[in-house]
């Protein structure tokens, strides 16, 4: 039996056919028209004002911080639940993460602690440079509240849509509530160029990052630099990718929706097990589906790490949620808001195989699994 991944690519003629039409025309180096036109897709797609397309999200969100003015010792207030990137960017420009909890209602940032801890933190004079708001495993934050909590001190909100591109809150993408907002294109994402990211936001500050992200060039015919620069630009064959990637997000979302809800209906009766809920104020785009086992179930011996060790046996690959980042040796230094809500979703969570690319028959032969560990 071939190996079931947990979010393998889903690619195929269509992308072989853009990668092809790149390569023939030889423009195969960073930038080129293939990149133009994957920019100003995304920009229609999720009504973002500009874009700039980078070989990775993090290094979309370097930029991010660095045209937010962030420096050396300011904090950057950021979701504790997520994947280590945007805490690593944070170190990046020697800013201090402060680590925010979730809330139970999307497992993201908890807008209500945000805003005390605003509020606490203006009185004192110590408000934060900017606040890294991530929408985990597709779903987005509530971003309507998290923007009005950073607007109402005057705080850069930049949101970490890695996950969620295809998402929305209200009637809104997630990545174009706060001033920056970035995708991931990774090979495990919802859609890929097998490695990139893209930076969103107005046209002033995407201009800024291109040319910061371009090794800060000076147009001259000869190499003038006057500022640090990065070569984080993407190349014009992993664009076609995307362009096609993103011709297909649609129908990938919807088997991803079909995958989630296959799970819940054949796992839904068993006694301690639960899922990640979403939110019906937005629209998650599928990405991951987690499922939750309650301590019951855990304290039986059936937690996730078990799942995960017993489906491996039979070759299917499952993880654990996102270890918070103030349970990391690197930050257990750094200043934390909460964390019990991040502690228990890490206890709890267990990401099940959400590929768009899982046939019914994969389906059958992981809810099998499933059920043989969970009983």
């Amino acid at each position: 039996m071939a190996k079931i991944y947990l979010s393998p690519p889903d690619v195929g003629a269509a992308e072989r056919e853009a990668v092809m039409r790149a390569f023939d025309s030889n423009w195969i180096t960073t930038l080129g028209p293939e990149v133009d036109a994957f920019e100003a897709e995304i920009c229609a797609y999720t009504g973002a004002p500009s874009a700039a397309a980078f070989s990775s999200c993090t290094a979309a969100l370097h930029l991010a911080l660095v045209l937010s003015g962030v420096e050396r010792g300011d904090e950057v207030w950021i979701s504790t639940l997520t994947f280590i990137a945007p805490a690593n960017a944070i170190e990046y420009v020697g800013a201090i993460p402060r680590f925010i909890d979730s809330e139970r209602d999307t497992w993201n940032m908890d807008p209500d602690l945000l805003a005390d801890e605003l509020a606490k933190a203006d009185k004192d004079g110590r408000l934060p440079k900017a606040v890294v708001a991530v929408d985990l495993y597709g779903q987005a934050a509530q971003l309507d509240r998290i923007a009005e909590a950073c607007d109402q001190y005057g705080v850069t909100l930049i949101e970490d849509a890695a996950e969620a591109l295809g998402a929305r809150w209200g009637d809104r993408h997630a990545g174009t509530f706060g001033r920056f907002g970035v995708y991931s294109f990774n090979g495990n994402k919802i859609m890929t160029t097998s490695g990139g990211g893209m930076l969103v936001g107005a046209p002033e500050d995407m201009a800024r990052a291109k040319y910061l992200g371009s090794q800060a060039k000076l147009p001259v015919p000869h190499y003038e630099h006057d500022e640090v620069g990065y070569n984080y630009r993407l190349s014009n064959i992993l664009a076609a990718m995307g362009r096609a990637q993103l011709d297909r997000l649609p129908a990938i979302i919807d088997r991803c929706h079909a995958i989630n809800s296959t799970y819940r209906a054949e796992l839904g009766d068993i006694e301690g097990v639960g899922f990640m809920p979403w939110d019906a104020r937005g629209m998650t785009n599928g990405w991951l589906t987690v499922m939750t086992l309650d301590p019951d179930l855990r304290g039986r011996g059936v937690g996730p790490m078990d799942v995960c060790d017993a489906l491996a046996a039979q070759e299917i690959e499952a993880r654990p949620s996102w270890k918070p980042m103030h349970q990391q040796k690197l930050f257990a230094d750094a200043p934390l808001v909460g964390g019990a809500v991040a502690d228990d979703l890490f206890d709890s969570g267990v990401c099940l195989p959400s590929g768009s690319t899982l046939t019914d028959a994969d389906m059958d032969l992981v809810v099998s699994a499933l059920r043989d560990v969970l009983s």
